[in-house]
């Protein structure tokens, strides 16, 4: 995760947390981990190997064991689980603040939420906003489409069209996530791209200067955001070397240790490329599905040959 962090105060303003324990101060703790601790075994008293670096969240099963101990052995066990290390506690289902819990809390600034969230939506919903949040970056020169549902990264040397392409494909009704710079987040080992906030909704296009995408051609002409699937390499034709059926199937490129297809379309005047672009999308679509149609061609052709090898018999 490096040095990414999330403050507890964003925790508590993006999920409207009713904040029962800690002061103003109290937010200013760290979380950098997207992971979720129900403190099962930490209630119990046992304290080996345990990692207090995550939100806490206590549901109705943690709330049904709490209320079985007595005041003292509760708060021997939150002053655990209240380390400086962990960020905050959250309790679900609209369940209540223990005492012995609101004690403890108090007397260390510490910050304990309560809402009416069901425990396992907020696991859900807590976790995929710190993968968002928390997760490895990286930016990369190219223009990134949603092409027939798809995210489409298309990269190239400076100066090959990359922008003249985006606006041939959102006239023809596909949609700009980002152009020039395309941010780049791993999340569980898949990449999602999006617009780099100063260049969000705009396109660059030689001659003309800076458009407004949406402005120009409406709303539903850009995404926020969109998962990449696949890579097309723009190359001008004097630097292609072809391979005229696709024997060879899909090449790879690892971006952030994520092996991504990719595939190279060469670009020339005249060529008209945003057709090459969507049939390529089409085919990328089909071979996922299992067809490979170079494969069948090629069968198709060594059975033709063996035909005719048997007729000259």
């Amino acid at each position: 995760m490096g040095d990414k962090r999330v403050y507890v105060r964003e925790l508590k303003e993006y999920f409207k947390l009713k904040q029962v324990t800690g002061n103003e101060e109290s937010l200013d703790r760290w979380i950098i981990t997207p992971d979720i601790n129900r403190p099962g075994l930490e209630l119990t008293g046992f304290n080996e190997a345990i990692d207090l670096k995550r939100v806490i969240l206590i549901g109705k099963k943690e709330t049904y064991y709490i209320n079985k101990l007595d005041y003292e052995t509760k708060r021997e066990r939150f002053h655990i689980i209240t380390d400086s290390f962990t960020p905050c506690i959250i309790i679900t289902n609209g369940e209540k603040i223990d005492n012995a819990l609101f004690d403890v809390a108090n007397e260390k600034n510490f910050p304990v939420f309560e809402t009416d969230s069901l425990t396992y939506r907020s696991i859900v919903e807590i976790c995929a906003f710190l993968d968002d949040k928390l997760a490895p970056t990286g930016s990369y020169h190219g223009v990134l489409m949603n092409i027939y549902g798809l995210g489409v990264m298309l990269i190239g040397d400076s100066g090959v069209g990359k922008s003249e392409l985006a606006l041939e494909l959102i006239k023809k009704g596909h949609i700009l996530v980002a152009d020039d710079r395309v941010e780049i987040k791993k999340i569980h080992n898949e990449l999602y791209g999006e617009s780099h906030k100063i260049l969000k909704n705009f396109l660059e296009i030689r001659g003309i200067g800076i458009i407004d995408v949406p402005l120009m051609f409406g709303a539903s002409s850009v995404l926020d955001k969109v998962k990449i699937s696949l890579v097309i390499n723009l190359k001008k034709k004097e630097f292609f070397t072809e391979d005229r059926i696709g024997i060879n199937g899909f090449k790879t490129m690892n971006i952030m240790g994520v092996e991504m297809n990719t595939m190279e379309i060469p670009v020339k005047e005249g060529r008209a490329v945003s057709v090459m672009i969507e049939t390529a999308v089409s085919h990328f679509r089909l071979f996922e599905q299992g067809h490979n149609i170079a494969e069948l061609f090629n069968q198709q052709t060594i059975e033709y040959i063996k035909e005719n090898e048997r007729g000259d018999d």
